[in-house]
């Protein structure tokens, strides 16, 4: 049995409260679980915490409400329920084993049988327990060998997996990129190129945060390679032009340590693709920051090249803002690599929008009239302070109406 070291996860006043109300009811009958337990066995960073726990939903509820620990019935149909100690979220989930699925959903019947409950979880590594000692349990056999060789493995069949719920397809290209340092698993490969049709039921939600989550991760190109021999990108993005900008901007921000931003490695699969941007945009059901970001960018009305001046990257940025022309200048940047681009980085992070200094209220007391004549002088002097590189003054500006 291996053994966890002390985390603070583990050993915090909230995370005792919680612990110490389910083993009360019944010894040992809790456990942490899934991704705070790997991420401990990788040395990779801890944010939500699991618990698995013997004990029925409503028991948890009922020992929960007596610890004075607030309770939500966020999943209770699959046995999850949300607690809160301390200010702390923690997702108490009972043992459970799939009755039905159809790829999408489940029906459960709950149990106390650890084993029973490893088998119905996706990857071995994701099927690991520890309790409060520290103390790990392996009901697979195989999750602890996955974690010292870095390798993503299905529970037991992996088509069977696939079946329970189609973006485990999804997913096991998203853990190689973060966690496998291995060629993926065969049988895992196998099994997701056979059934790659089965995302099609996926809602398209679930499929836009696992692929942003996919691309966040620092070198993400293994599984991505992976992906398209299988047909698994076509599947999802038939639009997409393929991997060559996408290798070329992972390369650069591997070179010059920039933090990967997932929504510009997006892009690099449709870049300058305006229309299929758009369709796909739309059709993953990006929030309007998403969207609005990416049809932004993608637009061919913000033209940047090596050796831009600074005068017009400062005007690109007043025209349509730091974020598209940041976005812009990394896909550029990863398709030519002049020297020019770091120079060009730097003006568009420290420069700061200057305010015109002409307004409406301005022109009405120069006598202008109000209605669609102001809109067009503002307009025209707007232009030519631009043209001055925000130079001109409200006088100067102003004496151009004379």
């Amino acid at each position: 049995m291996s053994r966890l070291d002390p985390q603070p996860w583990m050993t915090s006043t909230a995370a005792r409260r919680v612990m110490d109300a389910l083993n009360d009811a019944r010894p040992d009958c809790a456990r942490f679980v899934g991704g705070c337990v790997r991420n401990a066995l990788l040395g990779e960073p801890v944010a939500d915490i699991d618990i698995a726990t013997q004990l029925v939903p409503e028991l948890v509820q009922k020992v929960m409400i007596a610890a004075k620990i607030a309770v939500h019935p966020t999943g209770i149909d699959h046995g999850t329920l949300t607690v809160v100690a301390d200010h702390q979220p923690f997702e108490v989930t009972s043992l459970r084993q799939d009755v039905e699925t159809d790829g999408r959903r489940a029906v459960v019947a709950f149990t106390d049988d650890w084993a029973l409950d490893a088998q119905r979880r996706d990857f071995r590594m994701n099927a690991l327990y520890a309790n409060t000692s520290g103390d790990v349990f392996d009901p697979t056999g195989g999750g602890l060998d996955d974690i010292a060789n870095r390798r993503i493995v299905f529970v037991g069949d992996p088509e069977t997996r696939i079946r329970e719920d189609y973006l485990r397809i999804l997913r096991f290209f998203r853990f190689q990129a973060w966690y496998g340092r291995t060629v993926p698993d065969a049988a895992g490969l196998a099994a997701c190129a056979r059934l790659r049709s089965g995302l099609a039921d996926i809602s398209a939600e679930r499929i836009w945060t696992e692929t942003r989550k996919l691309l966040a991760a620092p070198q993400p190109l293994a599984a991505l390679d992976a992906m398209e021999s299988t047909g698994v990108l076509d599947q999802l993005f038939i639009e997409s032009n393929g991997l060559k900008l996408l290798r070329k901007l992972v390369g650069l921000d591997m070179r010059e340590g920039f933090t990967p931003d997932p929504m510009v490695r997006f892009l690099a699969l449709f870049w300058k693709d305006a229309a299929a941007v758009h369709d796909v945009a739309n059709r993953l059901k990006m929030s309007n920051d998403e969207r609005h970001r990416l049809n932004w960018a993608v637009q061919h009305d913000t033209p940047l090249w090596g050796g831009v001046t600074a005068h017009e990257i400062r005007a690109a940025l007043y025209v349509s803002g730091a974020q598209t022309i940041r976005d812009r200048l990394m896909l550029e940047w990863a398709g030519d690599e002049s020297p020019d681009w770091a120079e060009v980085l730097a003006v568009v992070d420290n420069w700061q929008r200057p305010t015109m200094p002409v307004t409406g209220a301005d022109l009405l007391q120069r006598g202008l009239a109000e209605g669609p004549t102001i809109g067009a002088v503002l307009r025209k002097l707007e232009t030519a302070w631009i043209e001055s590189d925000f130079t001109l003054s409200q006088a100067d500006l102003l004496a151009l109406l004379n």
